[in-house]
């Protein structure tokens, strides 16, 4: 029976990241409905429906006590400032884009982010990288060189999304808190200011909320919903499966924005963008396999330390230093596996599947 319900669980799992990855990825079909509605106000809405979503949602399941926590700790407090700023760049530029007709270099921020946060990870925390990890960067580099002389100039939308995004993750990282708190906490800063600029847009005749009829404003409000709801999948599958899964899982969303971009919305995709974007596969190919294969040398020495365990146990108090040799002796196996070759602590092992997705 235990064996059935972990077997569901992680059907369960697989379905919510799968459910959420999928709306991330086809969101893109979802931000041209808002118009005539400009980027900044469709952003606004976005943060002011978001709040709303999660405030509800948090009454329901009655989870405050964090906010009180939040609240008394001004570091942290101020990350989380930090934090809905950085998101408010990232939202904002790319519901801009894929309204100006740029899904594909969006889609392209989304690819070159993890190798924006490795790059990240080794200038700023000092992490150290394995030698098929240079690669991979050094070979995101070049394409974004490739990618330069393909559109005439730096990808900058693609750049701003990817570093917007990677420096949102690290400070996500220092604040520690829960997906859906997160949002809570983010949008409750982004809160007055964006409420100040639609009420100002409506004060100068410049809203489309309450102009274009029922169905516009229904689909405003349903920003919060979007923007959410995915979130709550992707809660429910981080519970449920390994981080490797929700790591490869997250490549579905800027592969879904790539084909809505290349198919759909028709964008030109020319000889030099197609090689900029294959270097850009490239990378994620060499650092996927890095990762996979760094993961399966972890497993099998965590499953070495099991049976050390094991074949040193002893029963009562005579057993205590020979488990402490034994510990050592773990913690080695485990640290030798997972920084073999030179390697990097775990924070740069792979592609981090991250809480807050949702471009």
């Amino acid at each position: 029976m235990a064996g059935k319900s972990k077997a569901g669980e992680g059907r369960t799992g697989l379905l919510n990241g799968f459910a959420a990855y999928g709306m991330w990825g086809l969101v893109p079909l979802f931000w041209p409905l808002l118009k005539p509605a400009g980027a900044g106000e469709i952003l606004a809405h976005r943060m002011v429906w978001s709040l709303a979503f999660v405030a509800v949602a948090l009454i329901v399941v009655r989870r405050w006590k964090w906010a009180g926590e939040l609240l008394r700790q001004p570091r942290r407090l101020a990350l989380v400032t930090v934090a809905a700023a950085v998101i408010t760049v990232n939202w904002g530029v790319y519901i801009w884009a894929v309204n100006s007709g740029h899904v594909v270099e969006a889609s392209l921020g989304y690819f070159i982010n993890p190798l924006v946060t490795i790059a990240m990870g080794v200038l700023l925390l000092k992490e150290r990288l394995r030698p098929v990890q240079w690669v991979a960067v050094g070979v995101g580099l070049a394409a974004v060189l490739v990618l330069t002389v393909g559109y005439g100039h730096p990808p900058w939308i693609s750049l701003c999304l990817a570093f917007s995004f990677a420096t949102y993750g690290l400070v996500k990282k220092k604040v520690d808190l829960g997906g859906v708190e997160s949002l809570a906490a983010e949008t409750a800063i982004q809160f007055l200011p964006a409420l100040g600029y639609l009420l100002w847009l409506s004060a100068h005749g410049g809203s489309t909320f309450t102009g274009e009829g029922a169905g516009h404003s229904a689909l405003l409000a349903s920003t919060g919903i979007v923007t959410a709801l995915p979130l709550v999948c992707f809660g429910a599958a981080a519970i449920r499966v390994p981080l490797s899964t929700l790591g490869l899982l997250q490549y579905m969303a800027p592969v879904f924005q790539f084909l809505l971009g290349v198919v759909y919305f028709g964008e030109a995709m020319p000889p030099e963008r197609w090689a900029g974007f294959a270097l850009v596969w490239l990378a994620l190919v060499l650092l996927t396999g890095d990762a996979w294969r760094t993961s399966r040398r972890t497993a099998r020495a965590l499953r070495a330390s099991r049976l050390m365990v094991a074949e040193a146990g002893m029963p009562g108090a005579a057993a205590t230093g020979e488990a402490a040799v034994t510990a050592g002796a773990v913690a080695g196996a485990v640290a030798g596996a997972v920084r073999e070759d030179g390697g990097a602590p775990p924070a740069a092992e792979a592609p981090e599947a991250s809480p807050v997705a949702n471009p």
